[in-house]
Parts: C-alpha cells; sequence; structure tokens
C-alpha cells in the first residue's frame, strides 16, 4: 500500500501581540503601533471603558528596550521586531509605543491552539504566535491532495482561519505543503491573513525565485557568504553543484542547503519536546553597579529565581544544573553553572546555589543584563529525591562583605 502523502501547514499569527492590543484599543486600528519597553516607560495604564486613553509615542521613549513586534503599518515606517526603541523612534516618532502583556498574549495563545486541535490534533507548538499542524489524516485530507489540491486544500486550512479567527478575534497566516520547511516559507508569503497552498510541482515556478534568504536557517552570515558565491536567489541555490556548497560550507550544513533548495525535508512535525532548560533574564534600563546598587539588585536577582521556580512548577519538572548569565556595561557576557547534589524547583534552594554562581564571577563593573536558568531537567515524577536545602543561611547577593570577587 503507497503510504499518503503528508500534508503540512504552518500557521503563524499576524503581528501576535500588536494584534491582541488592538482588541483593546480598536480605536487605533490601522495606525503605526510598536510593542515593547516597560509598562512605565511604555505608558501602560489602562482607563475605564469608554474613557479616552493617552498613549505614549515613540518620540518620548528614552531606555534600552527593543521591539518586540509592531502593525504592519508601523513595519512600513521601516521599523521591526529586534531594533532599539531608541533607533525606531527616528524612523517613526509619531507610531504609539504599547508596554507588553504577556497574561494576555498567552491567553489568546492557548486559545487559537486548543481551536486548532480540534480540527487537526497532531499540532507542534513552535512559540506562543507558531504552530505547525499535521493535515495528513485529518479526514478528507488526502482527497483534497490526491482530488483537487487547490479547492480541497483551501478549504481546510480555511476552516482552520475561521476558527481562528472566531475564538481570538485575530487573523493568522497559514501556508500548506507537503513538510515543514515549505510550510514556515509559504505562510510568510501572503502576510497578513495569508493563505498559501504550494505542492512539491510547483517549486521551480513558485519558490526558485525567491531569494535564499526567504529559507528558514539561512541566516544573514550564511547568505552573505552565498552571495560571494553568486549565489541570490533559492533556483540559484539549487543550481549550485552539491560539491561546492560541501566545500564552502562543510558537509552537515552544505548538504541541508542543498536539500532546502530542492524543498526536502522529513522532518515529522512533533506534538511533545521535552525542554532542555528554563532560564528568565532581564535588562536593565540603566546599568548597574553590584555593590552601589545591590538594593536594587538582589531583589530582582531573587525574583528571577522565583519565575524560574514557577516555571518549572507549572510544567511539572525539576532541574539539576543551575545557571546565571552576566552582560557587563562593555557588553562582555559570562555564564557560570553549578550542579546540585538532588534535583529542585524550590526557589529557596535555586537562589541559593545561583548566589554560589555568583562568587565565581568578577561583581566589580556595571551590567546591563542578570539572568537564571536551570538545566538538567527531569519530570518531577522521575526525579529519584527531593533535592536537600543547605541549612547555610542566606546573605544578601551583593554583600560589600562578600569581598571583591564574590
Amino acid at each position: 500500500m503507497t503510504a499518503p502523502r503528508r500534508l503540512i501547514a504552518h500557521l503563524d499569527m499576524d503581528a501576535f501581540y500588536a494584534s491582541v492590543e488592538l482588541l483593546r484599543y480598536p480605536e487605533l486600528k490601522g495606525q503605526p503601533i510598536v510593542i515593547g519597553g516597560s509598562r512605565r516607560q511604555a505608558g501602560g495604564a489602562s482607563s475605564p471603558s469608554g474613557e479616552p486613553v493617552q498613549h505614549a509615542r515613540l518620540r518620548d521613549y528614552a531606555g534600552r528596550g527593543v521591539i518586540t513586534t509592531a502593525t504592519y503599518p508601523a513595519r512600513a515606517l521601516g521599523v521591526h521586531s529586534g531594533m532599539g526603541l531608541m533607533k525606531a523612534a527616528l524612523l517613526a516618532p509619531d507610531a504609539i509605543l504599547l508596554p507588553m502583556d504577556f497574561e494576555s498574549y498567552r491567553h489568546h495563545s492557548r486559545l487559537f491552539k486548543a481551536v486548532v486541535a480540534e480540527i487537526a490534533p497532531v499540532v507542534e507548538n513552535r512559540g506562543i504566535d507558531e504552530i505547525y499542524i499535521d493535515l495528513t489524516d485529518v479526514p478528507g485530507a488526502q482527497d483534497a491532495i490526491d482530488g483537487d489540491p487547490l479547492g480541497g486544500v483551501r478549504q481546510l486550512a480555511r476552516r482552520l482561519k475561521d476558527a481562528v479567527s472566531r475564538a481570538t478575534g485575530l487573523t493568522c497566516s497559514i501556508g500548506v505543503t507537503p513538510n515543514k520547511l515549505l510550510a514556515k516559507l509559504c505562510s510568510d508569503l501572503d502576510k497578513p491573513d495569508g493563505l498559501t497552498v504550494l505542492m512539491a510541482d510547483e517549486i521551480p515556478s513558485r519558490i526558485w525565485p525567491l531569494p535564499a534568504s526567504r529559507i528558514n536557517g539561512i541566516g544573514p552570515k550564511a547568505n552573505e557568504r552565498l552571495a560571494a558565491l553568486g549565489i541570490h536567489t533559492i533556483g540559484e541555490l539549487a543550481a549550485t553543484p552539491l560539491h561546492t556548497l560541501l566545500a564552502e560550507f562543510g558537509s552537515q550544513y552544505g548538504h541541508w542547503l542543498h536539500d532546502a533548495a530542492h524543498g526536502c525535508d522529513d522532518r515529522p512535525v512533533v506534538t511533545w519536546r521535552e525542554p532542555k532548560s528554563m532560564s528568565r533574564e532581564t535588562t536593565f534600563e540603566r546599568n548597574l553597579h553590584p555593590r552601589e546598587d545591590r538594593a536594587l539588585l538582589t531583589p530582582i536577582f531573587t525574583r528571577l529565581c522565583e519565575q524560574v521556580a514557577a516555571d518549572l512548577a507549572r510544567k511539572d519538572y525539576v532541574g539539576r544544573t543551575v545557571g546565571v548569565k552576566l552582560k557587563y556595561d562593555d557588553f562582555r557576557t559570562v555564564t557560570r553553572s553549578l550542579t546540585m547534589p538532588t534535583p529542585t524547583r524550590e526557589a529557596s534552594v535555586i537562589r541559593q546555589w545561583a548566589g554560589r554562581c555568583l562568587k565565581t564571577v568578577p561583581l566589580d563593573q556595571r551590567l546591563r543584563l542578570l539572568g537564571v536558568k536551570m538545566e538538567g531537567l527531569l519530570k518531577a515524577d522521575a526525579a529519584q529525591a527531593e533535592a536537600q536545602v543547605d541549612p547555610t543561611p542566606e546573605l544578601p547577593l551583593f554583600e560589600p562583605a562578600m569581598g571583591d570577587n564574590p
């Protein structure tokens, strides 16, 4: 019996954070909006229904925050996710700046994933705003593939889009193809509110003319190296001899580039993936000195440990290795980690061992960022024993008595 041909969808919510904010402030629809910065700096106060809200403008921002996302009118002005807010203010000074509201984003994320799973239960979670969906065994999918691929598959994809819209009030873009690599690429071809269906025989006409950088996995550095070889489009990459790619990029990445350009990808949709680590970090609005600003840093550090502990508890994990991350004012980054005798998810234990990690790094220079990570994760019911708390009394994190190299 011939195995059924795969039908994989990639669903990507359109400007997700910004779109959720527009549900709260529908009067801002069509305006350039940037999401990022702290609630205090971005003017995040809400008002009773019906009262006008005075929103902050990007030109008034002062700090080192970055854009998390932006509406499409804002993107048309040249701003994009990952760009510093101060730089963005030069390009779009009148854009509205809204703070992030992760509780609301997570709520809408759960809503859209739940309704998709009711139609197609084989779903791979790829983040708060995107998923892969295996449609192969959804009733009618094979008939759509074998009989009327453009009509039948589109009808199935529209069911998903309509369900997401009804559940959330938001739009999404979907790419439906034979594999994950092509689905990811196609979901971005017709944004926002897009629907792209592509079959294998359409790769030369629809995929090969696109820039090579459109393939997920070809970053800026790899794209520069391809350009140096005269390779600018996916079609040019597909036409490049394999031995040339192997010589330039090595065996593993060279083979991958060759396969990707030809639309080959046999990765399955994975419904569950064990996390390797959980972490929390924060970038300060101004550089903080470990001793001069210890009154500020100590509660921040403790809160990071508590947040990691809460993440572990929510997902029912314990961790064996605690790590810290520091970025100094000269952008140098240092990480340290220690493995505990028994795994834990207790905030006090994480805090204590993370503090011990800090004793191994210099704390005589101002900090831009501080982070805490737990690795060596185990499901709680698989842990052999509960971690034992060291009875040594806890000292404040940035205590001068710890010396110059705590």
